[in-house]
Parts: structure tokens; C-alpha cells; sequence
């Protein structure tokens, strides 16, 4: 198996795309929480009362998550649609027959290859995010309730997105149609499942991801954890029916 991981590494790091698009990933995060705190406190003379009792600091620092996540998704797409573009999966299915140890490989090493870079990017956004806030008097610190667990959160969250990308990858085979799923399932899906009665909303994709980067849980949200759990359990059904047609398929 370590020869499985060292192959996978090895493949991830010497494809431009993928490497391009991880320090997009890191970029996105950062600029995005950047730019917001810089928004937020050039206008905060200007905020209404009630918004600025609702501000949230951390939230604002951590605001490109959000573009982020698509990134990273797109990250996990190409990770193994690449190779089914260019027949390099039928080389690899040869040199390891077990197809669903591939998979495995292909997924821990883009957990660690995200989480490492992830987390370190939302750890400089929310610093410098804080930084930027501090005219306001409204700054957070690591130290207040639930902003670490928000902020290494996010890393978590951009993982499982990346993860998600690599289950939606391997479920399509094609770079093109598993990003524009992706896309769907982000950015789309979650948005239109939230006017959804009796609050089925919340418990879609990243409508329950999300909650784990939330310092404050807005009244009928799930919690920090059992939303992340939920998005989780989207992404192992969709790695589980992803490896049950690998197994099925000709590559």
C-alpha cells in the first residue's frame, strides 16, 4: 500500500493542473477572507445597528470558504478524472489490479495534500482577517468560544469538499461533467433545498458542512459536528456507489 501512496503522491505533485489548482484553493481562501474584512471595515461606520450586533468577526475573516470549496472539489475532480482522460487508469489498473486500493490511495493522499494547505490558509485568513477588523473593536481571538474549532473546521470542510470532488469524479469519469455536478451540488442544489418546509434544507451538502466553520448556530441549524457528520455521510455514499461501478466498469 505504501507503494500505492507514493505512486498517487507522486502523480498529484507532477500534474500542473492539480498543483495549479491546490494553490488556488490556499489563494481563494485567503484573498476571499481578505477582501470581505477589508469591506466590512471600511463600511462599518455606515452599518445598521442591528447588523453590527449580528457581526460576526470569524465568519467575515473565513468568507472564502466558500469559493474555496469549489476549488478544492475541482481539485479532487481532476485527481482521477485526469487519468481516465488520458487512459493512464488502464496503466495504473494493471499495475494494481484492486482497483478500490487505488481509490483509497487516491483519497488519502489528497486529505492530506488539502487538509495540510487548507488549514494553514485559514489559519492566515482568519489572522489577517482579525488584523483588518481591529479598527472596529470587533476582532475575535483564537481563544473565544468555538472560533479555533471554526477555524480548523474550515480545513475539514474544504477537505471533505475535495473529497466530495473526487467521489463525483470518479462517479463520471469526466472533468467537465463532475465539476459542473459539483458545481450543482455546492453551490445550486443547497440554496433551493433551503426553501424546502420542515427544514429538509439543512440537512443538503454543504448546507450541513458548513455549520462547522458557524461560531454562532442559527436557531433550527444543526450543530457544528452533526453537520459536518451529515456532509460526511453524503460523501461516503457517494465514494461507496463511485467504487462499487470502478469495480464494475471497464476503465
Amino acid at each position: 500500500m505504501n507503494a500505492i501512496l507514493l505512486g498517487e503522491w507522486t502523480k498529484m505533485r507532477s500534474v500542473r493542473s492539480t498543483m495549479w489548482t491546490l494553490l488556488a484553493t490556499a489563494v481563494l481562501m485567503i484573498a476571499g477572507g481578505v477582501a470581505f474584512s477589508m469591506i466590512m471595515t471600511a463600511s462599518w461606520d455606515n452599518l445598521a445597528p442591528q447588523m453590527a450586533t449580528a457581526f460576526d468577526p470569524t465568519s467575515i475573516s473565513l468568507f472564502g470558504a466558500g469559493f474555496a470549496a469549489l476549488a478544492a472539489a475541482a481539485l479532487g475532480v481532476l485527481v482521477i478524472s485526469g487519468e481516465y482522460r488520458t487512459g493512464m487508469i488502464r496503466t495504473t489498473f494493471l499495475a494494481v489490479p484492486r482497483r478500490l486500493h487505488v481509490l483509497a490511495a487516491k483519497a488519502a493522499v489528497l486529505t492530506v495534500t488539502v487538509l495540510t494547505v487548507t488549514a494553514g490558509a485559514s489559519l492566515v485568513s482568519f489572522l489577517a482577517g482579525q488584523a483588518l477588523l481591529a479598527p472596529t473593536g470587533s476582532q475575535a481571538s483564537l481563544g473565544d468560544p468555538g472560533v479555533l474549532r471554526a477555524v480548523l473546521g474550515t480545513g475539514l470542510y474544504l477537505t471533505a469538499s475535495g473529497l466530495f470532488g473526487l467521489a463525483v469524479g470518479a462517479l463520471i469519469r469526466h472533468a467537465a461533467g463532475a465539476i459542473v455536478a459539483v458545481i450543482a451540488l455546492i453551490f445550486v442544489l443547497p440554496p433551493m433545498a433551503s426553501a424546502l418546509p420542515g427544514g429538509w434544507g439543512r440537512y443538503v451538502t454543504v448546507n450541513a458542512g458548513q455549520q462547522i466553520m458557524a461560531t454562532r448556530t442559527a436557531e433550527g441549524a444543526l450543530g457544528p459536528w452533526t453537520g459536518f457528520g451529515v456532509y460526511c455521510a453524503w460523501i461516503a455514499v457517494t465514494m461507496i456507489v463511485a467504487a462499487v461501478l470502478m469495480n464494475r466498469r471497464d476503465a
